[in-house]
């Protein structure tokens, strides 16, 4: 049998992501802006997100939710964490009993701090669900880079036929049945990316952006498991693999806010400017909070959040950071 792949939206992420499917299956793509979709059709490209990027022959689109999600097998869900939750609502009247779930969103949601497969279980109960996740910048698999990522659902069998499903050989596709360690693992190293950023604005050293990976994966990883993660995960791809990517690249939407940040641009401005969302920038308080609330030392990701919401400059965030007492580096088992 033939399993027909859906992916809702057309992001960069997305489309991409849509692109890689098409190797191995049919699918479609959803796009909000018709005009999208009809360039995805006619012309092989997205022109708003990756114009002069072809892609795969077979890959079909469409702005009309209800027709695509009613021909799923496999729903794919790359929606930014802000409009997640309406858009698994608004598909339910059309997906099919028992079609599996995958969310490709590195966020939290806003309010609740929920990861997107909670959402997915509260809107669309009744259906397994995952994560795809993992040091995947788009227009480096495009451009036909090899890349890596793991698929997790709690169920392995689910996991190792979605690992089919989406890899090839140029992307390679591990399994995972941590959902929330890997899911944990995106949301939350965006966050340290944004300070990865901000150092690299302020001019600083390689010492000291290695310092604040290192010191960002080990808040990542401490929140992770408090929330249900495996510490091991965050050594993986889901952890240390797309941290490295997200904090190093320039294509990587939260490095970029940081950068803008620490050139004294304001929160405001830097959105004005972008025409995607860079996800750091929404869980950052979110994150603070949870990390609160399970008694969590992140001192990186509470800079962060105060330049986000009290209007803290890259220096004054730099200047905390370098004045927080060193303690132990690994907490004893």
């Amino acid at each position: 049998m033939t399993m027909q792949v859906v992916v809702l939206g057309a992001g960069s992420w997305g489309t991409t992501f849509a692109h890689l499917c098409a190797h191995n299956a049919p699918t479609l793509l959803w796009a909000r802006d018709a005009a999208v979709a009809d360039a995805i059709n006619d012309r092989r490209v997205n022109p708003r997100y990756l114009e002069g990027y072809e892609l795969h022959p077979e890959l079909r689109a469409s702005s009309d939710l209800a027709h695509v999600v009613g021909q799923a097998d496999l729903l794919v869900v790359g929606v930014p964490s802000a409009s997640f939750r309406q858009v698994v609502i608004d598909v339910r009247p059309h997906l099919r009993p028992w079609v599996p779930v995958v969310s490709l969103t590195k966020g939290l949601e806003l309010g609740s701090g929920k990861r997107m497969t909670q959402l997915i279980d509260e809107e669309l109960p009744g259906r397994p669900n995952g994560v795809l996740t993992g040091p995947n910048l788009a227009k480096e698999i495009l451009a036909g880079d090899a890349a890596a990522a793991v698929v997790a659902f709690t169920n392995i069998k689910i996991a190792e036929t979605m690992q089919e499903i989406f890899s090839s050989q140029l992307f390679r596709v591990y399994s995972s049945t941590d959902v929330i360690g890997c899911e944990l693992g995106g949301a939350l190293k965006n966050v340290i990316a944004l300070a990865a950023g901000m150092a690299e604005g302020l001019g600083t050293g390689d010492n000291t952006r290695a310092a604040v990976m290192t010191r960002g994966l080990a808040e990542v990883t401490r929140l992770g498991v408090a929330l249900g993660g495996r510490p091991e995960t965050f050594a993986g791809l889901a952890g240390m693999g797309d941290l490295l990517a997200t904090c190093m690249s320039p294509q990587s939407r939260n490095r970029t806010f940081g950068e803008r940040m620490a050139a004294g641009f304001t929160v405001a401005e830097i959105e004005a400017t972008m025409d995607q969302v860079a996800e750091g920038v929404v869980s950052a308080p979110i994150v603070v909070e949870l990390a609160r609330q399970h008694g969590v030392a992140m001192p990186i990701a509470e800079q962060m959040r105060a330049c986000i919401e009290d209007g803290r400059s890259a220096l004054q965030a730099y200047d905390g950071l370098v004045r927080t007492p060193a303690a132990r580096e690994i907490e004893p088992g």
